[in-house]
């Protein structure tokens, strides 16, 4: 991974253990700093974090192999990226983990809050869309690449840009919602005015039928919000009246003859249904990602994870004993009874944890096989053993211990540091 606008490295370039043997003070930085490592990591999965002079992280970064990961910066050559990092950093943090899985879920939690510098995973959204529903007095549908925090119902992530512009623009011109830019005022037409002064729309849509131009008093609120309805109904499956519209007007176009508009009206609707058919198939793997997820660990350090929709809602020790099953049954037994959260309502954190958890199951397909689904039928429940759950992995303690449980989870480790000896410990919460 490259820093954008860095120089290619050098394979010629001397490497950062030459500088360490300088008498220089970076060669004793560099000699303080890889006589910690050496001291005190250990080869087993974790993250770490390098800090400057200020305090300030500048990378976070994981390994499975965290004290062989860490020495091998010290073996870059002077060009490289890792040597980069290496220059600026004035102390090193690392803090073990259990296993992979949950290296991974740390280093994402870590990047997310400290924004370094050196690491653009995490931080920059990647290449999905999400279909915006604004939170307008007159709401868009607008398609965007990342979830803010503004009050705007979000539906993705979805592959594929074009298409999903495509489809977008297909449902709101069926259904007659606006497109112009957010401060383009607007004017019901049961909207109090002092002075009844003629509106024009602000562009050709109305005309084409395509817009009911709430900027020009051609609609009522409540029509118009209706209308926003019908397309929040479509984009999360409850509908598919925007597409039967078109298909009926296709159907009509080629009773009258009219076959160019009837093509042009079936290319539409295929549009429309392919973005309809995304957001089905989103909505299956997530649901397939509500599942209790047991991970084993190093040295016997097992955890447990209950996912729902792809993102952590309890990350506990593995318990052992019939006592820790049957807290563990109930606890899910709690979250099936809840009614599952619906995808537009995620905030950025939790969709980081479900790219998260989509992509660690796309890679690693073998570990759903230590997964249990918390929403299967009671067929399918059968069919892994016990209708009741009875197959579950081990669970959490009791209740009362849970919020002990949950504090205990969110504190993973202790960190072992490259300060000094006053401070080489230290519980890091979240």
């Amino acid at each position: 991974m490259r820093i954008r606008g860095a120089a290619r490295p050098d394979p010629d370039a001397p490497r950062l253990l030459e500088q360490a043997a300088s008498g220089t003070s970076a060669g004793r930085r560099l000699r303080r700093l890889r006589a910690a490592v050496r001291e005190g990591a250990e080869n087993r999965p974790g993250v770490y974090l390098m800090y400057d002079a200020e305090g300030s992280v500048l990378y976070v970064g994981k390994s499975v192999r965290l004290r062989s990961r860490l020495l091998s910066y010290f073996r870059s050559r002077t060009s490289d990226k890792a040597a980069a990092i290496l220059r600026d950093a004035k102390r090193i943090d690392w803090e073990p983990q259990p296993s992979e899985f949950a290296a991974l879920l740390r280093e994402m939690r870590l990047i997310r809050r400290h924004r370094p510098p050196h690491n653009v995973q995490h931080r920059r959204e990647p290449g999905y869309s999400f279909v915006k529903v604004t939170a307008d007095a007159a709401p868009r549908l607008v398609v965007t690449a990342s979830v803010r925090a503004d009050g705007a119902a979000y539906y993705g992530p979805l592959r594929g840009r074009d298409g999903v512009r495509r489809g977008v623009r297909e449902l709101a011109d069926a259904l007659g919602l606006r497109d112009c830019p957010p401060d383009t005022p607007t004017r019901f037409r049961d909207q109090g005015v002092l002075f009844e002064l003629p509106v024009h729309p602000g562009c050709v849509r109305h005309e084409l039928e395509r817009c009911l131009a709430p900027c020009a008093r051609r609609c009522g609120e409540a029509e118009y919000i209706a209308r926003v309805g019908v397309a929040r109904a479509f984009l999360e499956g409850r509908s598919a009246e925007p597409l039967e519209r078109l298909e009926a007007r296709m159907r009509g176009a080629a009773e009258r003859l009219m076959y160019e508009h009837a093509a042009l009206l079936r290319d539409r609707a295929e549009r429309l249904r392919k973005l309809r058919d995304q957001l089905r198939i989103l909505r299956r793997e997530s649901r397939a990602l509500s599942v209790v997820y047991r991970v084993p660990g190093h040295g016997g350090e097992d955890r447990v994870y209950v996912l729902e929709r792809g993102t952590v809602v309890l990350d506990v020790p593995a318990p052992a004993g019939d006592r820790g099953e049957k807290e563990l049954r109930r606890f899910v037994d709690r979250q099936r009874r809840r009614r599952m959260p619906a995808l537009h309502t995620f905030d950025p954190d939790r969709l980081a944890e479900l790219r998260l958890t989509l992509t660690w199951f796309d890679r690693h397909p073998e570990e759903r096989d230590r997964t249990v689904a918390i929403r299967a039928t009671t067929a399918a429940r059968r069919r892994k053993g016990d209708a009741r759950g009875a197959d579950l992995p081990a669970g959490p303690p009791s209740p009362r211990a849970l919020p002990d449980a949950e504090a205990s989870a969110r504190t993973p480790g202790q960190w072992t540091s490259s300060a000094p000896s006053s401070v080489r410990t230290q519980p890091i919460a979240l």
